[in-house]
């Protein structure tokens, strides 16, 4: 029998976490207090992953006033994340079993200083090694910077780490970093547009955990 320990990284926003009330109720304030037509929540929603910047510019904030819009979100979100985000379903569980097998980290577009935060609050921060937030990269998913800064801390190679996520940004950095990635349906893609991209497609956090060490059973018999 060979010992084989792999990596398990998980995005955050739809993967294991909802934020969606705190996020949309962000952004809204944004464009209120700058009097400028909210967008609606299925818009926001369909850029939740991406860099702030990136969202606001795709809503149409005026490319001049975006720093503006971002601190007023990042102050209407602290006030209010802790209390309208939730664990998705299986998350827990998922994480749980995975501990039992894996390392553990966190990859995602949120500040590690909040996502450190809201994970300590919904009681899984202590199974993760590595927690690497928009913070702590130059360049944020799809570009594999995160996920290569996440196993480095780990001290694991690419060959033996799966990325968890529910959007093709996900999948991309995954691939261009040398590693597995398994979309989830939990979020806020769908399976028709994560199959295409992804290695394998699950229906949430706890499905995907399950896949990995299957497969890692295997490796190791």
């Amino acid at each position: 029998m060979t010992n084989y320990k792999p990596v398990i990284l998980f995005d955050l926003d739809g993967t294991l976490i909802d934020s969606t009330q705190a996020i949309v109720n962000g952004f809204c304030k944004a464009f209120r207090e700058h009097k400028i037509k909210e967008p609606s929540k299925e818009q926001i929603c369909s850029l939740i992953g991406h860099p702030l910047e990136y969202m606001f510019g795709l809503l149409g904030a005026p490319s001049q006033l975006i720093p503006s819009f971002i601190s007023i979100y990042k102050e209407d979100y602290r006030q209010n994340y802790l209390a309208q985000t939730t664990l998705l379903p299986g998350a827990f569980e998922a994480v749980n079993i995975a501990s039992e097998f894996a390392n553990l980290g966190v990859v995602t577009t949120k500040t590690s200083l909040y996502s450190k935060i809201l994970l300590e609050h919904l009681g899984i921060l202590g199974y993760f090694s590595a927690v690497i937030g928009r913070d702590d990269v130059v360049n944020p998913k799809p570009n594999p910077e995160p996920i290569i800064k996440a196993l480095n801390l780990v001290n694991e190679s690419p060959v033996n780490a799966y990325m968890i996520g529910d959007t093709p940004m996900d999948a991309k950095a995954a691939k261009s970093a040398g590693v597995t990635s398994i979309g989830v349906t939990c979020g806020y893609e769908s399976k028709e547009a994560l199959e295409p991209i992804c290695d394998y497609v699950c229906i949430n956090a706890l499905d995907a955990v399950k896949l990995i060490r299957v497969k890692t059973d295997k490796k190791q018999s």
